[in-house]
């Protein structure tokens, strides 16, 4: 993926050159708008199921703690897919163009997802593990590649505020408005197991819809061609961000933070649903609402972040705000639910607010998007190929440490492991320095004069 190793000359407005919209200034490439639409909805329908798969096949499974156990087991197998899709959703679309791979992403969840509701009724562990694995190559391959296609329009003055409203679309979907869809589906359709299997059946339609919206809404050249070097291979273009990351430590870095980055929260989705429904009484619909709340509050400073690290420095961003802020906000999202008294109503209100601090601070990752790139000027594809990796590995890191935790370190253990983590990510973003180049209020003036 070097597409923006060679077309950035030719894809960055050249000042004056063109007349900006209101969408380019806030940073959202206008002939892309269609797409980032279509990536909320595509992502809505995934993440309907978000917050109550993991307790669903538990009870499936025949219920208990072992079950719960065996659940995130089955998750963690699914978030490895992610991972391996994200790295394909990078290095596929160097090699075909964003709009195949996307094209290919939307098919592979619609035919797993169907295998996977129907694995649910047969109650067989197996193939419930292995139609929930393959889908999980589908999501990942559909939203990352068009992420590859934003970095390789947006001008890298904006890329960080660009990220930024690309992750309002991905993250609004899964799991805020997602889990809002969710509270109305499930009881509409009956409620229990029942009513959760229908929801996850009506998602794939939501999923259809968002993949509609941006196939056919947007029409820009990158999408539909090979972005990398006509003089590499296939092969060196799909290796090309492992071998990247194995010269460039700057790079691994990176990664490695961003594969830290979402992970608490993906690991959350696991542990929290059984606390806060049953151990603390607020049963299904409140947990439902607080992860809406919680991460609604990522919606709105995704952008808001990026646009900061535009200005005051993308490294300096995400240290600060992006680790140790999400580090403290994730252990009120933890311990704040426990102090209150359970299953009360103004404890709920605490809990959720608590809760949006981790949701809000995690926000303060987004500049991510920008620096990877930056790391290696001269091989940008294969660095975002290594983001996009390290944002769907995220998943699998997050299922993982549950996984391996748990059984030994119970709940608390897993959100302390997750704190040593952020402190590894908090050392290693020293490693992280970029020409980074700044937009002043002297530009922004500028730009809008043109306008």
């Amino acid at each position: 993926m070097n597409s923006t190793q060679t077309m950035r000359p030719e894809t960055v407005p050249v000042p004056g050159a063109a007349r900006e919209t209101f969408l380019d200034r806030l940073g959202i490439p206008h002939v892309l708008r269609w797409g980032f639409l279509g990536v909320l909805v595509f992502m809505t329908g995934n993440g309907v199921e978000t917050n109550f798969v993991s307790p669903h096949m538990a009870e499936v499974f025949g219920g208990g703690d072992e079950m719960i156990n065996l659940a995130a087991t089955v998750i963690t197998f699914y978030a490895l897919a992610t991972l391996i899709g994200s790295y394909l959703a990078g290095a596929l679309s160097d090699l075909w163009g964003p709009r195949k791979v996307m094209l290919l992403g939307v098919v592979v969840w619609v035919v797993f997802q169907a295998a996977f509701v129907g694995a649910l009724a047969t109650e067989s562990v197996l193939l419930i593990f292995l139609s929930y694995l393959f889908r999980g190559f589908g999501f990942p391959l559909f939203a990352f590649a068009f992420l590859v296609w934003v970095n390789a329009v947006s001008p890298k003055e904006r890329a960080g505020a660009a990220v930024g409203w690309f992750y309002v679309m991905f993250t609004g979907g899964m799991p805020t408005i997602g889990s809002l869809v969710a509270i109305g589906m499930i009881p509409a359709f009956g409620g229990g197991l029942l009513g959760e299997r229908w929801a996850m059946v009506a998602s794939t339609a939501i999923v259809v819809a968002g993949f509609l919206i941006a196939y056919l809404g947007v029409r820009e050249e990158h999408g539909d061609r090979r972005l990398a070097p006509a003089g590499e291979s296939s092969r060196q273009v799909i290796f090309s961000g492992v071998v990247l990351s194995l010269k460039n430590k700057r790079v691994m870095m990176g990664f490695l933070t961003r594969l830290i980055n979402t992970a608490p929260q993906f690991g959350m989705f696991i542990i929290l649903p059984t606390v806060i429904t049953e151990t603390l009484g607020w049963g299904q619909s409140r947990w439902l609402l607080m992860t809406s709340v919680v991460f609604a509050g990522n919606i709105l400073f995704n952008a808001a972040f990026g646009a900061l690290g535009d200005r005051i420095g993308w490294t300096t961003t995400v240290r600060w705000f992006g680790i140790v802020g999400s580090a403290v906000g994730l252990l009120l999202w933890w311990y704040v639910p426990h102090w209150v008294p359970a299953g009360s109503d103004w404890g709920f209100v605490v809990s959720v607010i608590a809760g949006t601090v981790f949701g809000i601070l995690l926000a303060g990752f987004v500049p991510l998007g920008a620096i990877m790139p930056a790391l290696a000027p001269d091989h940008k594809g294969a660095a975002m190929a290594m983001y996009t990796t390290a944002a769907g590995g995220a998943t699998f890191l997050g299922s993982a440490v549950v996984a391996v935790v748990r059984p030994w370190g119970g709940n608390v253990g897993v959100v302390w492991a997750f704190i040593a983590l952020y402190v590894l990510a908090f050392l290693m973003t020293f490693a992280l320095k970029v020409d980074q180049p700044r937009i002043g209020k002297k530009d922004i003036a500028a730009a809008e004069a043109r306008a």
